[in-house]
């Protein structure tokens, strides 16, 4: 059997591998030049790395399990990380029980309650947080105070707006990855990463993939995929493709455009979904910033949502002795700043990045880099796994996959991958 898999990111790459070695023939079409979608490295000044932040968890045991068939996972580094916060004009660190009660802004009161809720979102049923915004939620349990004070900036930065309408299983999915760092073979919270960073991981995993027999395109824009008398035909920049089958993992709107035989319920279905996206600069540093991996902004009108110091994670070794920063900002596909010139944004970060560290001077930050993707995650709104589109569709031998289908977790590689593992068994039963 014949399958084209449109779209190269590691959901693509992982239904490939696994289609190929039930021993179908199989061909990826991607539109970029390169392989790996949100963990494709690039190029920052003189260094090679991640173009977005990833961490590993000791916990995240389908991606160490294909580390292990890549032969990568004996290189993993594992350590432990500590938390900043940005609060009241200061940075703070927030690592710990003690740390956490000694930060100002927040009554001991304030505090009980949200260690409370912490608690009971890791033990309420999923489908009780995905019946109740997380507004509602998160105001019962922690309070007004609690909810003004900490939640809501949180939820603001990685939400926007939309932080009103999301369901609670947002927050309960957040502190379900949390948790799950510290239920690994250490018995204490580590994170991880492999040497090299994803280009190692990526090119490990298309050397693989060729191996197999998979064919892997890139520069293949996928502009219509349609039934024919022989299968289906997939129309790219390349030409014109057959497949027996075809599995789809581009976000739902793209996937909508590319399939006009869809009926009009699915098609509208997928175009109803609401996507949050994210536009990251990357930061290259002559001298690290703190000793956080992440600094949460509790403060308002930051420009960016946190601030990710990569560097205290990995070995400086890894970046010519340099610190490798990300000021990642979550926001709308609609956004003007995915419109806006570099150097606006660029001007505006780091005039925030400047508040949390005032002496951060110009010849310091040897380069700065952004990056721009207009759809990332989908926003769980009240009753959302209700509404997730099914991976098979009304066309026979075409079956749509994407991230919209993680439910029960954040969007992360290991996430990314357990839905491929899911998918493949549904998609490859009798009858598509």
């Amino acid at each position: 059997m014949t399958w084209a898999v449109v779209g190269g990111g590691m959901l693509g790459l992982s239904l490939a591998e696994r289609l190929a070695i039930r021993g179908d023939a199989v061909t990826v079409y991607e539109a970029a030049d390169h392989f790996g979608g949100l963990a494709a490295p690039w190029r920052l000044g003189d260094i090679s790395w991640d173009r977005h932040y990833h961490v590993t968890l000791a916990s995240d045991a389908v991606l160490r399990a294909l580390l292990r068939r890549l032969d990568i996972e004996k290189d993993a580094v594992w350590r432990k990380t500590r938390t900043g916060a940005f609060v009241n004009g200061r940075l703070h660190g927030a690592s710990n029980g003690l740390e956490f009660l000694c930060l100002p802004a927040l009554s001991l009161v304030d505090k009980a309650r949200i260690v409370a809720t912490m608690f009971a979102a890791s033990r309420t049923p999923k489908d009780v947080l995905d019946g109740q915004t997380a507004q509602t939620w998160l105001r019962r349990w922690s309070g007004d105070g609690g909810y003004q004070r900490f939640w809501e900036p949180l939820l603001r930065s990685k939400l926007g707006e939309a932080h009103q309408s999301a369901s609670a299983s947002f927050i309960g999915a957040t502190i379900e990855r949390l948790a799950s760092a510290r239920r690994n073979e250490f018995g204490e919270e580590r994170f991880g990463y492999v040497p090299g960073g994803y280009a190692v991981v990526l090119g490990r995993y298309e050397e693989r993939l060729r191996g197999l027999g998979a064919e892997l395109r890139a520069n293949a824009q996928v502009h219509e995929i349609k039934r024919a008398d022989n299968g289906w035909e997939i129309r790219s920049s390349l030409g014109v493709g057959h497949a027996d089958r075809v599995v789809v993992t581009v976000p739902a709107s793209f996937a909508a455009r590319m399939c006009p035989q869809l009926s009009v319920e699915e098609r509208a279905r997928l175009n109803g979904l609401r996507y949050q996206g994210i536009v990251c600069a990357a930061l290259l540093l002559s001298r690290p910033l703190s000793p956080y991996y992440v600094t949460n902004l509790i403060d308002p009108m930051f420009p960016f949502t946190g601030v990710v110091e990569m560097t205290a994670l990995v070995d400086p070794a890894q970046f010519g002795g340099k610190t490798l920063v990300y000021l990642p900002k979550y926001t709308a596909t609609n956004d003007p700043i995915f419109e806006e010139d570099d150097e606006q944004i660029q001007s505006r970060f780091l005039a925030g990045l400047r508040r949390i560290h005032p002496g951060l001077r110009d010849e310091e930050i040897l380069a700065f880099r952004i990056s721009r993707v207009r759809h990332v995650f989908t926003i769980p709104t009240v009753g959302y796994s209700a509404n997730v589109p099914p991976m098979r569709t009304s066309l026979p031998g075409l079956a749509l996959v994407n991230s919209a289908q993680i439910t029960g977790g954040t969007l992360n590689v290991n996430e990314t991958l357990a839905l491929a593992e899911r998918a493949f068994a549904h998609i490859t039963q009798e009858g598509l």
